[in-house]
């Protein structure tokens, strides 16, 4: 674990963008549209570019890790399979003063897809970003267990409770460093580098819907692929159904669509109510920090995601955000270098 004091010396990006394929990737904290940074990735892969170091901070930090671990299809299928109320039961409340979840039923699927993994042991460079609140500093985990590393990056203050290490007090990177270009600058040499900002400004709000495009319309996805996509969908109508169903034995509804379907949000509103001033504070704090970042270390090619297209905790959308990450990615690549990508996408 490396702890990180004030740095003076500003690294520039690399410009040799069109001599290799060896890319450099942030991916930044923003919730569950971290869930976008597996697009991302995917639309590198599909053109042949090379990931060879990844920095990331919460949900980019979780990303990062089971992408190096070489877990990331088995994690995508997962969340893909998330209906709203299988989200709602990954939440384990705790009375702790320090947060309102412990966050043990996801890192425990997490240990069930990467098992006991060292940082160092990783075929790819991994740099996760967490917060100190003692010492009020970044503090940037390069070595040591990965599970451990992640749960501190992703530790929402006030939301999911810290991890304690020695007389560290750790909590979510965002809190100083949403967008940690700076670890892959100072420690990798890449051909190029990629940055996902996933709570970028816009200058109005702007639904997920409006920014997918249709079905096929610049769709770099194999025929493969889209066939995975479509059977989560029709995975997904059944889980609805069966969830309908569900409501109805237990009495919540009067049998009739609408009504299930009300008590169903009335329920999430419940739970997640009182988490939304902490949750959009954080957005709006991390969302101009990040500004900041983007303009001190620029990176060669920069992927936004606006902070609009979803609340932080909508987990349950993670393939439209997954398929909104690989289209923003694919419009990006190709505004940067659109000779390298038709040469690749043609191999």
């Amino acid at each position: 674990m490396k702890k990180v004091a004030h740095v003076t010396e500003k690294p520039v990006a690399s410009s040799r963008i069109n001599g290799g394929n060896n890319v450099a990737l942030v991916l930044g904290s923003g919730g569950a549209r971290g869930y976008a940074h597996i697009g991302v990735i995917e639309a590198l892969e599909a053109r042949g570019f090379e990931i060879i170091s990844i920095a990331g901070c919460s949900m980019g930090a979780l990303i990062a890790g089971i992408y190096a671990a070489g877990k990331l299809p088995e994690y995508r299928e997962w969340v893909c399979n998330l209906d709203y109320l299988d989200v709602l039961k990954l939440v384990d409340v705790t009375w702790s003063p320090m947060g309102a979840m412990r966050a043990n039923k996801v890192m425990n699927k997490l240990e069930e897809l990467v098992g006991d993994r060292l940082i160092e042991d990783l075929p790819i460079p991994v740099t996760t970003v967490a917060t100190d609140l003692v010492r009020q500093r970044e503090v940037w985990f390069q070595n040591g267990p990965l599970l451990q590393a992640i749960r501190a990056s992703i530790a929402v203050p006030g939301v999911i409770t810290p991890v304690h290490v020695g007389g560290q007090v750790l909590v979510d990177g965002g809190l100083l460093n949403p967008l940690p270009i700076m670890p892959i600058l100072a420690a990798h040499e890449a051909d190029f580098v990629v940055a996902v900002n996933v709570t970028a400004h816009s200058p109005q709000p702007i639904t997920l819907e409006e920014l997918l495009p249709s079905e096929g319309s610049n769709d770099s996805r194999t025929a493969l692929e889209r066939d995975r996509d479509a059977n989560i969908g029709s995975w997904m109508d059944d889980v609805r159904a069966t969830t309908r169903r569900l409501w109805d034995g237990l009495g919540g509804g009067n049998g009739e669509e609408s009504d299930i379907d009300e008590t169903v949000d009335l329920h999430g509103k419940r739970e997640w109510g009182k988490l939304d001033m902490i949750l959009e504070s954080f957005d709006i704090t991390q969302a101009a920090l990040a500004k900041y970042k983007i303009a001190g270390y620029p990176p060669d090619v920069l992927i936004e995601i606006p902070k609009t297209v979803c609340s932080t905790y909508e987990f349950h959308r993670a393939k439209e955000l997954i398929r909104l990450g690989r289209h923003l990615a694919d419009e990006a690549l190709e505004r940067r270098m659109p000779g390298l990508i038709v040469s690749d996408a043609s191999e």
